[in-house]
């Protein structure tokens, strides 16, 4: 038993070292795997890189070559260019960009990123977008632009982006909290798989006729606008969607007579999912009256018309006034002549009576007549 007795106190050691290692080891392997080829100031785990709020003012090149999923954000990248990702990464898919004040996306960017297909650029300053930052085949099916484009002046640049940027898979488009006004009517057709369209508190004024047409949408978010109504043509394109969910709550509804058509759709329509929080903003008298509860008869603009009417008489009446004024001017510089052409009318006819009471003299006296007619012969 004494012999046995330190044999066993070994084992018991050795199991005990060999329990300390076989926990130790895995946590020593993970950081080896993890900081292999991991840029400076940025954390690798699991394919998945991060380099958020270290002050960054370039994408980290020296990125492992598995990395799925990068995220750079709260850095100061103000551009993004073809050197910004110098080598292949055909594993990464999802590549967060958010808060980085960038301004410039310049052409071929994206060219080594062969299956991204979700981009997140929110939160930055964007002036320039080239149409061919992504490749022909590029698959984006995740597109967030949201709070990225303070300048209505630089709706060209999102409408190129989105009709020449190959974006055939897209699918997700985030253009909310932007500063857009006025949407063109061509601005999706380049879009065909968009199905999931957020414009919220983009300052929106109108949807022009045919803007939603082409892409076969499923969920649009267009709260928080300045929308009054929607044209008609508007409302019969989304009723081409029936299986369309709109979003239209926070906009200053304008209950007019011009509203109708908007109203008569919202009360039949089962595509506005949020019809029961849409209140009137004008006029007065229906102010904060919610919009399924309005009557068409209700819907009037006999105030405005007469205020209407009122200018449009004050108006004629000035145009009819400066009428007046300059032919009694025109008279006036020209009355020499006027009544030198009033004289010469009046002795014209004056002659021409003469001569006809002459001839009437003659033909009631026969002695006059017998002496016209011998004259004559």
């Amino acid at each position: 038993m004494r012999l046995l007795s330190p044999s066993c106190g070994e084992m018991r050691g050795t199991t005990h070292m060999c329990g300390v290692m076989r926990s130790v080891l895995p946590l020593l392997l993970a950081a080896a795997l993890c900081c292999h080829g991991c840029p400076d100031k940025c954390l690798c785990f699991s394919q998945t890189v991060k380099c958020v709020n270290q002050d960054l003012d370039a994408i980290p090149r020296s990125l492992p070559a598995d990395t799925k999923s990068l995220f750079v954000t709260g850095n100061r990248v103000s551009r993004v260019s073809a050197d910004s990702f110098p080598t292949r990464l055909p594993s990464l898919t999802d590549l967060y960009l958010g808060g980085n004040g960038i301004e410039s996306v310049d052409a071929m960017v994206f060219d080594n990123l062969p299956n991204l297909a979700r981009l997140d650029l929110s939160n930055n300053r964007i002036q320039a977008f080239s149409e061919r930052a992504f490749p022909e085949d590029n698959k984006v099916q995740l597109l967030n632009l949201s709070r990225s484009f303070h300048n209505h002046s630089f709706m060209d640049v999102v409408q190129s982006v989105l009709q020449g940027g190959n974006l055939l898979q897209l699918a997700v488009l985030d253009l909310s909290n932007n500063d857009l006004v006025i949407l063109p009517d061509d601005m999706f057709t380049g879009l065909p798989s968009l199905t999931n369209l957020s414009l919220q508190n983009s300052s929106v004024l109108s949807v022009l006729n045919g803007t939603l047409r082409a892409p076969p949408l499923r969920d649009l978010d267009l709260r928080d606008n300045s929308l009054r109504d929607l044209p008609f043509a508007t409302l019969e394109d989304l009723g081409l969607k029936p299986a369309l969910h709109v979003q239209l709550a926070g906009n200053p509804w304008r209950c007019d007579c011009f509203f109708e058509d908007t109203l008569l759709w919202l009360k039949n329509s089962t595509q506005v999912v949020d019809a029961q929080n849409l209140t009137c903003a004008d006029p007065k008298a229906l102010r904060r009256r919610p919009l399924l509860r309005v009557e068409r008869s209700q819907l009037k603009c006999s105030g405005d018309m007469e205020g209407v009417l009122e200018t449009s008489y004050v108006f004629l009446g000035l145009v009819l006034a400066l009428i007046g004024v300059i032919f009694l001017l025109v008279l006036y510089l020209n009355r020499k002549g006027i009544k030198r052409w009033i004289y010469n009318i009046r002795d014209a006819c004056r002659d021409h009576m003469e001569g006809y009471h002459y001839r009437y003299e003659i033909n009631s006296d026969p002695r006059l007549a017998n002496l016209s007619i011998n004259s004559d012969v």
